[in-house]
């Protein structure tokens, strides 16, 4: 029984196997027919398959078009974002030298300010070091004067 079912399958198989050759052999024998001029039976299947052809060949050309343009405008895209990042770059290093630049000017003015008040600190605690110099604009220390009262 399942030699049976074997059998009539590998004959289904072949006719299937001997469609497909006639099939094919029809198709070359078409575009034999379709180069070479045609046959008078053929005649009408040739132009279908010419007007097909052609029509593939146009929405074909028309595809590769549409995306040559869109591959322009694509590179163009490209470009515009290749020089906004160039400037945004240039910007960023800008910025980063300000930002440098304003540090160490705050870092300078803390120095002055550190020493300016370390002279004054220094001032009042020892009003009468002659080797400290009196800071310009800062009044130097009032003198202590001692009155005399007389009985008189």
């Amino acid at each position: 029984m399942l030699n049976e079912k074997k059998q009539s399958m590998i004959k289904e198989l072949n006719s299937y196997v001997a469609l497909k050759k006639q099939y094919a052999s029809n198709l070359e024998n078409k575009r034999i027919d379709l180069f070479d001029g045609g046959t008078e039976g053929y005649g009408e299947d040739n132009v279908l398959l010419a007007s097909n052809t052609v029509n593939v060949g146009t929405e074909t050309a028309a595809a590769l078009k549409a995306q040559t343009e869109q591959m322009s405008r694509v590179v163009n895209e490209l470009d515009s974002i290749h020089f906004s990042i160039k400037k945004a770059s240039q910007l960023v290093k800008e910025l980063g030298r300000q930002v440098a630049t304003d540090k160490c000017i705050m870092a300078l003015l803390f120095l002055i300010v550190v020493r300016v008040i370390a002279i004054i600190i220094v001032k009042l605690v020892n009003p009468n070091n002659k080797d400290i110099k009196d800071i310009p604009g800062l009044a130097p220390p009032a003198m202590t004067r001692k009155l005399l009262w007389s009985a008189s």
